[in-house]
C-alpha cells in the first residue's frame, strides 16, 4: 500500500484521544492497517499506533520476528489490535529502554507494568485476547499509550535516563533491550 510520514513529537495531533473504531472489515480499515504495517516495515518498528500517521482511530500493530533496533527482544507475534483493553493482574513493575518512531534517534528508561491481560479486535472484527509478559507487554503498552495522548517521554521518571541514542549509549558496546 503506502509508507506514511510519521508524525513527530511536539505535533499536537500525538496528544489526541483517539475514536474507537466503529465499523470492521471495510476497505478503509484495511488500507489503514497495509499502510500501518508498510510504514512500520519501512522503520524497523516493533509497532505502530494510528495516531502517530495522522490517523486518530484506536488501532495499534504490532510484531517482531528479527528487528535490527531490538536485536536481543523475545519475538512478539505480529498483531492487529483494534479498541483495546488492557488489565494489569498484578503491581510488578520493571524499567526497560524504549523508543519510539515518534521520538526518533531517542530513548528513556520507562517503567512498566511486567505483566499484561490484553484484549480487543482484530480489523475482521474478531475478538482478540491474550496474557503477556516481558517485552511484549511493555510494547503493547506503549502503542496503547499513543491512543490516549501519551508519549514515552511523560512516563520517565528521571530524564537524567533519557537522551540521544548515540550519546547514551556511546561507551557501551550494548544496544538497549526495547
Amino acid at each position: 500500500m503506502a509508507i506514511r510520514p510519521v508524525l513527530k513529537m511536539g505535533d499536537p495531533r500525538l496528544l489526541q484521544v483517539a475514536e474507537p473504531v466503529t465499523q470492521f472489515d471495510t476497505p478503509e480499515l484495511d488500507a489503514l492497517v497495509a499502510d500501518m504495517f508498510d510504514t512500520m516495515a519501512a522503520l524497523d518498528g516493533a509497532g505502530l499506533a494510528a495516531p502517530q500517521i495522522g490517523v486518530g482511530l484506536r488501532v495499534v500493530i504490532f510484531g517482531v520476528a528479527a528487528n535490527p533496533r531490538y536485536p536481543q527482544v523475545e519475538p512478539v507475534p505480529t498483531t492487529v489490535l483494534i479498541n483495546p483493553s488492557l488489565e494489569f493482574p498484578d503491581n510488578d513493575r520493571e524499567d526497560g529502554w524504549e523508543g519510539c518512531l515518534s521520538v526518533p534517534g531517542l530513548r528513556g528508561l520507562v517503567p512498566r507494568y511486567r505483566r499484561l491481560n490484553y484484549s480487543g479486535f482484530d480489523q475482521r472484527g474478531a475478538p482478540l485476547a491474550r496474557s503477556v509478559v516481558g517485552f511484549h507487554a511493555r510494547v503493547v503498552q506503549h502503542e496503547c499509550d499513543h491512543l490516549d495522548g501519551i508519549l514515552y517521554p511523560m512516563r520517565i521518571r528521571d530524564l537524567r535516563l533519557f537522551g540521544y541514542e548515540d550519546t547514551l549509549f556511546a561507551s557501551s558496546s550494548d544496544a538497549p533491550a526495547a
